[in-house]
């Protein structure tokens, strides 16, 4: 919201749009304000825009905003005013606390942390995201080879999340889903082929696979940061500041695992051999699962 003059505001509501679960959500005006849209809302690609003028009797300090639906969702919602004397809020709303009291100011620091935050929750709510990279550190087994792959896999996702991210291409919703899971499909067999003690060019060169596929999932996390309307003159700091906050959640699943691996290893259990397969599996049935149900919806058979 941009106030206008005293107590008028420019309003936009950007919801996303196209992915594997629509997202109801909407926001509950404060008490007494009143929006007015004359074009009604418009549709794009990825998301669902509504203009209008906001009307709120006495200004919005000190009232209420909240997003009808967001505590069901795992997903957050940026809400910015721009008031008339200057002053920038920005807060990010989250499905524990679905609303916010507006009329304060905050700084730079605080609205770089709420990137960042988005950032690590992205990856980290990103199953589909994760299990590709869980794909990969059971294919490599050599420190120095898994250190190239993830690096390059960060490499590649960064160039398409910055790419997307400031406007130069896009990828429609519904393949990109469907790709994104057939590359953790791709990873099934060649988790096979390891247990077996077979090789190819993926077992070889898993860093080539890795940086291939993370072009798809770097379209994947733009998804999470284009939706929101960000400003253009942000964009750059949002850009930056989400990235190093996917590649912090990203590090930290691959921290968890390695401990877990070390852990297992340090104590001597001994699991029995389907529990030993079993993450393997979830990765290919995973896939498949995913890459069958993002088909269907592709093509429009479900949703």
């Amino acid at each position: 919201m941009e106030e206008k003059s005293p107590g008028v505001y420019a309003f936009l509501w950007k919801a996303p749009y196209g992915g594997e679960t629509e997202i109801h959500i909407a926001p509950v005006l404060p008490p007494g304000c009143a929006l007015a849209t004359s074009g009604g809302q418009q549709l794009t690609t990825s998301a669902i825009l509504v203009r209008g003028t906001l009307r709120c009797e006495g200004g919005v300090a000190g009232k209420t905003i909240a997003i009808d639906g967001l505590a069901s969702t795992a997903t957050d919602v940026l809400v910015r005013v721009r008031h008339a004397d200057g002053r920038l809020e920005s807060h990010l709303v989250g499905p524990a606390a679905p609303s916010v009291t507006l009329g304060g100011s905050t700084t730079g620091t605080q609205r770089a942390l709420s990137y960042l935050k988005l950032g690590v929750e992205h990856i980290l709510m990103g199953v589909d995201h994760l299990l590709f990279v869980l794909g990969l550190l059971l294919i490599v087994s050599d420190r120095w080879m898994l250190v190239k792959t993830i690096t390059s896999f960060t490499i590649a996702h960064s160039l398409t999340l910055a790419v997307a991210t400031l406007g130069f291409a896009s990828a429609p919703l519904p393949p990109l889903n469907a790709a994104i899971a057939l590359s953790i499909l791709f990873l099934g067999p060649e988790i096979v082929r390891t247990w077996r003690g077979e090789t190819s060019f993926t077992i070889r060169h898993p860093w080539v696979v890795a940086f291939a596929f993370g072009l798809l999932h770097g379209f994947g996390f733009a998804s999470g940061l284009t939706a929101m309307g960000l400003p253009k003159a942000e964009i750059p700091l949002a850009l930056l500041l989400f990235n190093v906050g996917v590649e912090i959640g990203q590090m930290f699943f691959v921290a968890v695992i390695l401990l877990l691996e070390r852990s297992f290893r340090t104590l001597a259990i001994r699991w029995p051999r389907w529990a030993e397969a079993l993450p393997g599996y979830a990765v290919g049935s995973l896939g498949a699962y995913w890459t069958i149900q993002r088909t269907v919806m592709l093509f429009g058979g479900a949703r």
